[in-house]
């Protein structure tokens, strides 16, 4: 079967350009919506995943699923401190933080509105097994008072926290001394003291979690194992990374849903305006396809021709989507993180994977808004186009 040219196909679409620019452009619009959506799944995983560390553990009470809803006595700290495979600083001190993790309504900077912050109760320890978390401000906190350090972006997005500024919380009044960057990572969103001034301050008689850097990533099993085999601890215990990959799947599968939901149904009128499109396409070249037909130009050469129009501009209509998208990656937004109530925020993240599933979506809609009116022109035979034109 002879194949008409590409060229062909090309030159009809430039002469038919003004058709052309609005047809894809209403496909960009969708394309955007789709690409930004599954770049915000992305940006979400990939900042709660850096939140934690490969060879850290972090114990839970059995069946809290969040460090806000666990609780963890002093015997069982204990008790965990003592198992081996855990890490000693060049002092012999072994690498276990006991924290607490509070929520805080804090007012956002731009806005009258308030919202959750984490605020994290550690120590020398906790901040030493998350390198990832380096201050660009200031000192860190003391132990022993109410100074605390606060995360870039929660610098960035709520009132009245900049060095040397006091916030008022459960009835004492914190002073900043530090702003730390946790390399776009969830502790970012969070502000951190001392863990014993922080139990004091809000009441608090348990941990919320318990987190120690391991001699090897070997040594996690046996440690897991023997928290799982003692009745008096009854806690979970998981990979730090693992634990803060799995708080972002409730919410990435709640945002990929919503956001594809609103794409399918903004692609319908981005279908039918694509299929009006190459209908009207067909009906002013009926000539035309009579003459490549009485050329030697099967029917599937036809079909094929039209069909590659309307990918054609489903292709130009997911380039500008993805373009514009691309954009977003300079946006850093919040968002609520539902396993915690607390503000998160976060960056769009465009991979190969995203920008492969989004040009792949604009050229199915090009392929379902073209197939019928490309099977309409292929199905005109010679005598009917010279009829009618």
């Amino acid at each position: 079967m002879r194949a008409i040219p590409l060229s062909y196909v090309m030159r009809n679409l430039w002469v038919r350009r003004v058709t052309t620019i609005l047809t894809a452009g209403g496909m960009s619009l969708v394309v955007f919506v789709f690409a930004t959506v599954l770049m915000m799944s992305e940006g979400i995983k990939e900042t709660m995943v850096a939140t934690g560390q490969p060879d850290n553990v972090i114990v839970l009470r059995k069946g809290s699923g969040s460090e806000i809803n666990s609780a963890i006595l002093r015997a069982q700290a204990t008790n965990i401190e003592a198992l081996p495979g855990i890490m000693t600083d060049s002092q012999g001190r072994r690498q276990v933080a006991r924290e607490s993790v509070v929520l805080n309504n804090l007012p956002k900077r731009d806005s009258e509105d308030t919202a959750n912050v984490t605020m994290r109760g550690t120590s020398e320890v906790g901040i030493n097994i998350r390198p990832q978390v380096t201050l660009v401000q200031g000192r860190m906190f003391r132990p022993g008072t109410t100074e605390i350090v606060v995360g870039q972006s929660v610098a960035k997005g709520f009132a009245n926290i900049s060095l040397g500024n006091t916030l008022s919380m459960a009835g004492r009044e914190w002073t900043i001394v530090g702003i730390f960057d946790a390399k776009r990572s969830g502790f970012d969103s969070e502000i951190w003291g001392d863990s014993d001034q922080v139990m004091q301050s809000f009441r608090r008689t348990v941990y919320s979690a318990i987190v120690f850097k391991l001699t090897s990533i070997e040594a996690f099993a046996p440690i897991a194992k023997a928290i799982a085999d003692d009745p008096q601890l009854q806690l979970d215990v998981k990979l730090e990374q693992r634990f803060y990959a799995e708080q972002s799947e409730g919410m990435t599968k709640f945002i990929t849903l919503l956001g594809l939901s609103l794409s399918v149904i903004f692609s319908i009128g981005a279908i039918v305006g694509a299929m009006i499109t190459m209908f009207a396409a067909v009906a002013s070249r009926i000539g035309e396809i009579g003459t490549l037909r009485a050329l030697g130009f099967r029917r599937e050469a036809v079909l094929i021709a039209f069909l590659g129009e309307a990918l054609g501009l489903a292709l130009v209509g997911g380039l500008l989507g993805l373009a514009g998208a691309s954009v977003m990656q300079t946006v850093n937004i919040s968002t609520l993180n539902m396993a915690t109530f607390s503000e998160l925020a976060f960056r769009f993240k465009l991979t190969w994977v995203v920008a492969v599933q989004t040009m792949s979506f604009a050229l199915l809609m090009g392929f379902l808004g073209g197939f019928v009116p490309a099977w309409r022109a292929g199905q005109l035979s010679i005598i009917e186009c010279l009829r009618q034109a």
